[in-house]
């Protein structure tokens, strides 16, 4: 069965999922890089960035079914690049170099038309127009029976959420207030759409909640 996830989506004790002021030098903010490092150091992380080595253990060992089973990914405009506004030329082509780490159809939600951006190892990103729910239906499409993972940001994350078509997820609670930022549930009703928090997790550097729509 074809599930819609978020997987190994690191918010601080606060809550906040990513800093203000992203730019270049802070890609998810500045300060939000500290609510990921868990996931960092983990073998599956090195692994999907083809580097050897990384951490085992419970961090790792409840990331890696994140990476399972994912035909497609969708994802903000901001988890794509800072660039803000409409595409002055396209010689921005995402954080990744030329073989992302996500090696399916990536379909990215914007205001502004892009062609397709065809990169090495399977990753092709789309640049939907027309919004999240169309994106969706595409992202469906093209994962073909497999599941779709809702990569980020909290924006992206939190249409979906509202709209109930998240079916599961997995949050990573790092040990750090942020104080400041794009906060993951500000103004949701998570027990009034449906969603149930299942298993906690103790990892090395991270608590680990899995939560699923009942």
């Amino acid at each position: 069965m074809s599930n819609v996830k978020v997987a190994a989506f690191s918010i601080s004790i606060d809550g906040f999922a990513a800093g203000p002021r992203q730019d270049l030098n802070h890609p998810m903010g500045v300060r939000g890089l500290e609510a990921h490092a868990w996931f960092f150091e983990t073998e599956v992380f090195k692994r999907i960035h083809g580097q050897e080595g990384g951490t085992s253990g419970a961090d790792n060992d409840v990331a890696a079914p994140g990476f399972e089973n994912v035909g497609a990914w969708i994802m903000g405009r901001n988890m794509f690049g800072p660039v803000r506004g409409p595409w002055k030329d396209e010689s921005w082509r995402g954080w990744w170099a030329e073989n992302p780490p996500f090696h399916t159809p990536v379909f990215v939600l914007t205001h502004h038309a892009r062609p397709p951006l065809a990169m090495e190892g399977g990753n092709t990103f789309y640049f939907i127009t027309d919004g999240p729910f169309p994106a969706l239906r595409q992202a469906k499409e093209a994962a073909n029976g497999k599941d779709v993972r809702i990569g980020g940001g909290v924006s992206t994350i939190r249409h979906y959420l509202t709209a109930c078509l998240i079916d599961e997820l997995h949050l990573a609670i790092s040990p750090v207030f942020l104080g400041e930022g794009e906060h993951l549930f500000a103004g949701i009703n998570l027990d009034a759409l449906g969603y149930k928090p299942l298993k906690t997790i103790a990892g090395e550097k991270a608590t680990h909640l899995l939560i699923r729509k009942v």
